[in-house]
């Protein structure tokens, strides 16, 4: 539990050593991109403090000066420092709205371009998904968990269909990515943090031209079919290594 205490306790002091500077550049213009890479130095030095180790692979299959919306399976709180921290390349998160409301922390991700979304509040969602094909017209990428939430036992959710609405609406490709070793790490049904390696894997980008919202159901399911393929395959590597 020593190891918890201290990667918690990291955590917040942290969120005040990044977020402070972070929320100060928000008051500015142009300065998205620069607290994005606040964000990233924050990520990282998380994973250092629990000893997470992360490999990453499949970057070639981006085209860093193109946008697109990524959706990556949610395991654990640790996604988030894991993404932020590794994937090295710009994206906005598409976020719960409350964390928001959180002091310092909140308003980092404002000057960030994060955008919240309240899945309470219909109206205020669509405003929300509006903000982010915005974002993407401008050429930024965004950062989705397309089943809402934390799985509760490591597999793959039913997913929402928000973002794929987004991705229609928007007209550019979606990139699957798949985490895969966070769940022991620090599942969502407790605060015990465990040391161990993470792999996050960039999957080929999936056009979206052709689906409309009409047919937006047909792009989930091929989405989340190549998602939990490529999960599977992963889980059989690590078997047989």
């Amino acid at each position: 539990m020593l190891k918890s205490y201290i990667t918690i306790s990291w955590t917040i002091l942290a969120t005040l050593l990044f977020g402070t500077p972070a929320a100060i550049l928000s008051f500015f213009q142009n300065t998205e991109n620069v607290v994005h890479r606040i964000g990233r130095l924050w990520g990282q030095s998380i994973l250092r403090v629990s000893r997470v180790r992360v490999s990453i692979r499949g970057m070639e299959h981006i085209d860093s000066t193109k946008p697109y919306i990524f959706m990556c399976n949610h395991q654990s709180n640790f996604d988030i420092p894991v993404l932020v921290g590794h994937l090295r390349t710009q994206f906005r998160w598409i976020a719960k709205a409350e964390l928001f409301r959180i002091p310092i922390l909140g308003q980092g991700m404002k000057g960030a371009g994060y955008i919240g979304i309240d899945r309470t509040d219909r109206d205020a969602a669509i405003q929300s998904l509006n903000r982010a094909a915005g974002a993407i017209r401008r050429g930024v990428s965004v950062m989705i968990f397309p089943e809402g939430t934390r799985s509760l036992d490591g597999r793959l959710r039913p997913f929402k269909k928000g973002g794929f609405i987004l991705a229609v609406d928007a007209g550019v490709p979606i990139v699957p990515v798949i985490i895969h070793g966070t769940f022991p790490i620090m599942p969502k049904s407790g605060l015990r943090v465990r040391s161990g390696p993470v792999l996050v894997e960039v999957l080929e980008p999936v056009p979206t031209a052709g689906y409309r919202r009409e047919n937006k159901d047909e792009l989930l399911e091929r989405v989340r079919g190549i998602m939990q393929n490529a999960l599977n395959q992963l889980q059989q590597e690590i078997i047989s290594c």
